[in-house]
């Protein structure tokens, strides 16, 4: 199997050593390139096509939510990202997380939660955090939603089961243990919910469950 291609932004050269030196020992993973601006970010990922982008929130020029943006709004199959932060309940973290980030990762996390993040978000099997996202869609999402949204209607008994238990940072696996049903049924189900959703992934699924009360954040 191949290894996962990793690209680091983060516009402090200390910290984008420290990512490396801690990546490349991994048989399984493989860093790329870097970037020192949320610009070069940009750049590299548009010429390298990594699998998993690590994006400093806070970088000159343009900022991680920006670059996120840009590359999620110009590759047709853009690279999972994940925020790198020092600060856990921040709203740039919100921000970047619903621009289309797949999750977020502290700076003083230890080397093995690191390398267990990159892992799970080029697997898209589950949330990174999932607590940590609730707390911030409580403090940062919406208040109060204006009217089911109409996605909601659409989706079967199943499906909406399905979504709650995604925002739990439930893996497939272990929905379908929930569920009682087989891993290719829980998948099924699950890219029924995304797509019903219109969400790129499930971050971006339990986001808009919250944000529209379709799923209470508290």
């Amino acid at each position: 199997m191949s290894a996962i291609r990793v690209v680091i932004a983060d516009d402090e050269r200390m910290v984008r050593t420290a990512l490396r030196v801690i990546l490349d020992a991994e048989p399984d993973l493989e860093v790329i390139g870097e970037a020192s601006t949320g610009a070069e970010a940009v750049s590299v990922v548009r010429e390298l096509r990594p699998d998993v982008v690590l994006m400093d929130v806070r970088m000159p020029e343009i900022d991680g939510i920006r670059a996120t943006e840009q590359i999620l709004g110009t590759l047709a199959e853009p690279p999972r990202i994940v925020v790198v932060t020092t600060f856990e309940n921040d709203s740039y973290v919100y921000d970047a997380l619903r621009a289309g980030a797949a999750g977020f990762l502290l700076k003083r996390a230890a080397a093995e939660e690191l390398v267990q993040a990159v892992r799970l978000v080029a697997r898209s099997d589950s949330l990174l955090f999932p607590s940590a996202l609730r707390s911030l869609a409580a403090e940062y999402g919406s208040r109060q939603p204006a009217a089911p949204p109409p996605w909601a209607a659409r989706l079967t008994e199943r499906e909406a089961e399905v979504l709650r238990l995604m925002a739990t940072g439930l893996t497939n696996a272990e929905i379908a243990g929930r569920m009682g049903v087989g891993p290719a049924t829980a998948k099924t189900h699950v890219a029924a919910v995304l797509a019903k959703t219109g969400a790129r992934d499930r971050t971006q699924a339990v986001i808009a469950a919250y944000e529209s009360g379709f799923v209470s954040p508290r």
